[in-house]
């Protein structure tokens, strides 16, 4: 069987930058163990498998190396580029149905914005262990979803950390937490953030850029700068930088993701 598959950085400006996601397209969805075997094979923190439903409407799922995640913002991103440039639908405005419910995504002003729910930070102690783990003593601590958040200072803190990814994952074994996300007021930006999300048994340590933490970043950013909408740069050392806003309506409370993203590779795998 010949699958298409892309690889495209997402969040980036210029190739080799961003965070790489590879995309995978079907006109029906393959046996689950058959994805993740793909998934592991590619080895990038995420491949995205997509179905078209109908017309703009496809299914969409996300594995990494070793497990189905709930939601992932920068192989969105990518499957939304594949759409948008290689499957020729003429669409400006895509929905996917995910585990994360539906989720909505256009074009814009020359970046792909999509539409992600928004999670509340909720407060908690500080451990020896967390603090072993990211390299440094934060401020403040929190969880939300399936990551833990720690604040800093200055971006200069965040930059510095050196993480122990032994102790992170000594941190979230046995929890539903699989990473955590060090964040700090920006200099050229309104945040800044790394995200220290190490998998047992692969090369996946530090994501370059990731989408989803910022569904509760935003948020949290956005309440305690005064702004509704912002400019969000993940320090990474591929790094990339994320156009963010918050919305708030009588429908509940969403945020608002974009960026660029720049293809790196088409062509199919045999399986």
């Amino acid at each position: 069987m010949k699958i298409p598959i892309f690889q495209v950085d997402a969040f980036a400006s210029e190739v080799f930058k961003g965070n790489p996601a590879a995309v995978c397209v079907f006109d029906e969805w393959l046996d689950d163990a058959l994805m993740q075997s793909i998934a592991a094979e590619n080895n990038l923190a995420e491949t995205a498998f997509l179905v078209n439903i109908d017309g703009p409407k496809f299914g969409l799922r996300w594995f990494t190396p070793s497990f189905e995640i709930p939601l992932c913002g920068h192989a969105t991103l990518a499957a939304s580029h594949v759409i948008f440039s290689h499957l020729g639908l003429g669409e400006e405005r895509l929905e996917f149905d995910t585990m994360s419910g539906t989720l909505r995504v256009e074009e814009r002003d020359g970046l792909i914005l999509m539409d992600f729910p928004a999670y509340n930070m909720e407060p908690i102690e500080t451990s020896p262990l967390m603090v072993r783990g990211l390299g440094g003593e934060p401020t403040q601590v929190f969880q939300a979803g399936i990551n833990y958040y720690a604040t800093f200072e200055s971006e200069g803190d965040v930059r510095s950390l050196q993480p122990d990814f032994g102790a992170v994952l000594e941190l979230i074994r046995g929890t539903d937490k699989i990473g955590i996300v060090p964040t700090a007021p920006g200099t050229t930006h309104d945040f800044v953030s790394r995200y220290f999300a190490p998998e047992e048994g692969t090369n996946i340590t530090e994501d370059p850029v990731t989408g989803s933490i910022h569904c509760a970043l935003i948020p949290f950013w956005s309440k305690r700068l005064g702004k509704t909408s912002m400019k969000a740069y993940q320090a990474s050392a591929r790094g990339g930088e994320l156009h963010c806003e918050f919305v708030e309506s009588a429908k509940g409370t969403r945020t608002i993701i974009g960026g660029q993203v720049q293809p790196y590779l088409e062509g199919f795998i045999e399986v």
